[in-house]
């Protein structure tokens, strides 16, 4: 597959990642306010509805308040309490004690005027006089209005077509925003890979070349020329390792196979030799033998790699590296300038640099943490400012 498609690729996936994302954030925010306007539209409607049984449940309490007062100016024993097919009723004293009700639904507010509870309507009417020692009457009459059916299909149809709308809305505003990032994206990555690709041949040439150098027919003034040309060399060599991962987005078929980590491991600590003798870095190695992984040699290179060139880069002259290699881990540790706490937890974001002053593109920690995850494995990495760094790899 070629450098540019998977770039095609991962520029895909990131922007379909972005866009379920804003979607998700976006399509919540729009149901909270469809959810409050519904609300409000739902009471509006309750109250409207209300408003219009207000006039006819005064004439029925009128008309009760009447039969309530003859009952109580001609009370005789065997006098009955009024009642009506067309509603149901109810007397309560000043304590909010019941004295008679013929109500289906006893639960009964008293601090309301009018309200709406399980498909019944009540009304509450203080009343001037205390007849039969009655404070509230409350009538009771079914509410047969459709209203709540009405409201809430009217509500689901255009809620569901109103949220649709807007997500649709959404998404095309989201499109026409991330094409001049998408763009950009894409020329960065361009670039990349153009300059990665034109750097590969140069940079061989010059390891290769420098290999074939005699250094003992060389004088000290030469021979520091060329060290100084091979770290050069070694570290663009990394960087462009790096970057050609990076551009090909993890996307090169894996080699396994079973690895001995003692000897890869100390053949990357070769490599960096000469970069650690110019820092004065001395590093000792702690390898058991036997131990094998199964892996692609070139993805643990890019994680020894990377690891050991941050442990070099962030330390201090004079200072030491430290490799141990077990049964079930290999660690490499530093007495470089540590992170804080704060820090440990972007390490591994991309381009998540903390010193300026060092070089570097802030990825080489991020593709670490791509090829751990592929393989399953653990990453553990411990830090004290100004006292060094540990970074484990266990399985």
């Amino acid at each position: 597959m070629s450098v540019s498609k998977n770039r095609g690729i991962s520029l895909q996936q990131s922007e379909k990642k972005t866009l379920r994302s804003f979607l998700l954030l976006y399509s919540f925010m729009v149901l909270i306010i469809l959810f409050f306007s519904a609300f409000i539209y739902y009471n509006l409607q309750k109250e409207l509805m209300l408003g219009k049984q207000n006039s006819r449940l005064k004439e029925y309490s009128d008309e009760l308040i009447s039969k309530i007062i003859y009952m109580h100016e001609n009370f005789y024993d065997g006098i009955e309490y009024p009642r009506s097919k067309k509603y149901r009723s109810a007397i309560y004293d000043g304590s909010g004690k019941v004295i008679f009700s013929t109500l289906q639904n006893k639960s009964v507010d008293l601090n309301k005027n009018i309200y709406v509870i399980d498909n019944k309507i009540h009304f509450i009417r203080l009343l001037e006089r205390y007849y039969l020692g009655a404070m509230y009457l409350v009538i009771e009459i079914d509410d047969n209005s459709g209203w709540f059916n009405f409201v809430k299909n009217k509500v689901l149809i255009y809620g569901v077509l109103l949220f649709l709308f807007l997500v649709f809305v959404g998404y095309f505003l989201l499109k026409m925003i991330l094409k001049p990032m998408r763009d950009s994206i894409y020329l960065l990555d361009r670039f990349i890979k153009d300059t990665t690709h034109e750097l590969n041949t140069p940079i061989n040439s010059i390891l290769i070349n420098i290999e074939t150098i005699k250094r003992e027919n060389l004088d000290q003034k030469s021979l520091k020329k060329i060290e100084r040309i091979d770290i050069a060399s070694r570290t663009i060599s990394n960087l462009y390792n790096d970057l050609t991962y990076m551009a090909l987005n993890n996307k090169v078929v894996s080699n396994n196979e079973n690895i001995e980590l003692s000897k890869i491991i100390k053949e990357r600590c070769e490599y960096f030799k000469i970069i650690l003798s110019q820092k004065r870095i001395s590093c000792s190695l702690d390898l058991k033998d036997g131990i094998y992984l199964h892996i692609d040699r070139k993805k643990l290179t890019r994680v020894i790699d990377n690891i050991i060139s941050n442990a070099v880069k962030y330390n201090k002259k004079g200072g030491f590296i430290k490799v141990t290699l077990k049964d079930r881990y290999f660690e490499i540790e530093d007495s470089g300038k540590g992170m804080t706490k704060r820090e440990l937890r972007d390490i591994f974001e991309r381009y998540t640099r903390f010193d300026k002053s060092v070089g570097g593109f802030g990825i080489g920690l991020n593709i670490v943490a791509q090829i751990v995850k592929e393989y399953h494995l653990n990453i553990d990495v411990k830090s004290t400012p100004d006292l060094g760094t540990k970074v484990r790899i266990s399985w």
